[in-house]
């Protein structure tokens, strides 16, 4: 995986880089150029801005010698993102830097300010490595929707890497980056970290604010982090989580610094599992669900059970629903925020010859969207048209009541968080689901009802099946963020000695290779095989 540098979690960072062991230029620089030798053979990044991230890097050498200069206290307070590289999903604003959605609709358009959580990276001192490749619009399950070329799954180059935040979740996977931006509207930061082996998190409805953010599904999206720990996790969590005036969306509640105080000790955070009460659902080991994913999560349950859990069953009677609802509520919120894009305002702009507005704003869309978009915006307008609005997406809203109501029963009986598998498979083969649209939905069938409560719910790594990651999924009440963490964490430190921990991801080695071939060749290959 490269400069010895890009192999540390992000706190071991911190701490050399306080220690004086090492700088900020040096992690920048170990990073930008392990992310430009691979980016071919996994194509995770769309832009990779070596100056701003050299310029921002010496800014954050500087603010510690300043730091220094005043004494181990001030040195304390810094942040530990501090002088350390994140990347940033393809649909965060970054002023003067481009923001596609993974769309050709957006090629070219520049952001003409930050985004809220680009605020918040900018004050801690993080070093922003640049813009990764997505799903277009965030509306994947794989990454192969994107315009721009699928993404590589650094485990298996010939495998997507799980969508829509594949791309940054492969960054951090690949060792490019110790932290990752994502957002997750049905599963699209879990699913990823579940399918590249990192941990991702999806925090409440709410946590952080949306400003500057490309919409999907407003009252779905949010923003998270990914990291290769959970202690990563919950550092970059607490940079940009709380509350924003620009986004009415925003909670206004507390952030916890103990996000920043996870337990560094296996036997402290181990302890932290002693009495815990883990409802494990029934509904979640759905139909199709790959053996070795089941025996992963089995395993995973009796590690938390060996360290002092106690682990019951319990029933989530309306999950069966939740596919059925988040394809109404989804596409339709999709067509009513993609209607923006008009060929007017910014972005893609397709004259007709002769044409008129509307014959320019059909032949606008038609160019600059792809087959998936187009699916999801029909869907969408479909259910929302007179005629049909009652009939869809008004009970589609009553149903996702009645989900949400599933989780307040389980939680108010007790029970402090869920265990579950984050996705039924691991890692697919490039095009065995783009021809069965149903199918690829059925990706996210263990992650979209946490959505459609607007619940937090964390992946982390639980083993390896046919060599290939697994992910558990931790499910908590609303603000429960820090809880689930700390779970997380207490996994870790429980498992701390297994053998699939020690595993790196199998064919990095391939994508060191210049001649590799691009996913899209691998893609092209398998599709003719």
């Amino acid at each position: 995986m490269g400069d010895p540098l890009t192999r540390l979690p992000g706190h071991a960072l911190a701490s050399a880089l306080r220690a004086g062991v090492t700088s900020s230029r040096e992690i920048v620089e170990a990073s930008l150029a392990l992310a430009e030798r691979h980016n071919r053979a996994l194509n995770a990044w769309l832009t990779i801005d070596r100056d701003r991230a050299l310029a921002e890097a010496d800014a954050a050498d500087a603010r510690l010698a300043a730091a220094r200069g005043e004494g181990s206290d001030a040195v304390a307070a810094l942040h530990p993102l501090l002088g350390l590289p994140v990347a940033l999903k393809d649909l965060v604003s970054l002023a003067g830097g481009q923001c596609t959605a993974g769309s050709r609709i957006l090629e070219g358009y520049v952001a003409p300010y930050d985004a809220h959580i680009t605020e918040r990276l900018r004050e801690v001192g993080a070093v922003i490595l640049g813009k990764t490749n997505m799903d277009e619009f965030a509306m994947g399950s794989s990454n192969e929707w994107s315009a721009f070329g699928p993404v590589s799954n650094p485990w298996d180059l010939d495998r997507v890497p799980g969508g829509s935040s594949g791309g940054s979740a492969t960054a951090v996977a690949a060792g490019h980056v110790p932290f990752g931006i994502g957002t997750d509207t049905g599963g699209s930061i879990r699913q990823p970290a579940a399918l590249t082996g990192v941990v991702g998190m999806k925090p409440t409805y709410g946590r952080v604010s949306r400003y500057g953010i490309v919409a999907f599904a407003s009252s779905l999206d949010q923003i998270g982090p990914f990291a290769r720990d959970t202690r990563d996790a919950a550092a970059l969590l607490h940079a940009v989580a709380g509350r924003d005036e620009r986004d009415s969306t925003s909670a206004p509640v507390s952030v916890p610094d103990e996000l920043l105080q996870l337990a560094s000790r296996d036997d402290e955070a181990a302890a932290y599992l002693q009495g815990k009460r883990l409802g494990l659902p029934r509904e979640y080991f759905v139909a199709g669900m790959e053996p070795g994913v089941e025996a992963g999560i089995r395993e995973a349950v009796r590690a938390l059970e060996a360290a002092g859990a106690t682990v019951e069953e319990v029933s989530l009677p309306h999950t069966d629903y939740g596919l059925a609802t988040y394809y109404i509520v989804a596409p339709a919120e999709a067509s009513a925020n993609l209607a923006r894009y008009d060929g007017v305002r910014y972005g893609l702009s397709v004259r007709e010859a002769g044409g008129d507005f509307i014959a320019d704003y059909l032949a606008t869309r038609g160019a600059g969207f792809g087959p998936e978009v187009k699916r999801r915006i029909m869907l969408g307008t479909y259910a929302l048209s007179a005629g049909y609005y009652d009939a869809f997406y008004v009970k589609a809203q009553k149903v996702r009541t009645l989900i949400k109501r599933d989780f307040d029963n389980v939680f108010g009986a007790g029970i402090d968080a869920l265990v579950a598998p984050t996705s039924p498979t691991v890692a697919f083969q490039f095009g065995a689901r783009i021809a069965d649209p149903v199918s690829m939905y059925l990706s996210d069938a263990c992650t979209l009802p946490v959505n459609m409560a607007g619940l937090p719910g964390v992946s982390v790594p639980c083993g390896l099946s046919d060599g290939l990651p697994v992910g558990l999924q931790l499910i908590g009440p609303a603000w429960s963020e820090l809880e689930l963490l700390r779970l997380g964490r207490g996994y870790e430190a429980v498992t701390a000695g297994a053998p699939w921990r020690g595993v790196e991801p199998a064919q990095l080695r391939l994508a060191d290779e210049r001649d590799a071939a691009t996913p899209m060749e691998r893609r092209a290959a398998l599709a003719g095989a």
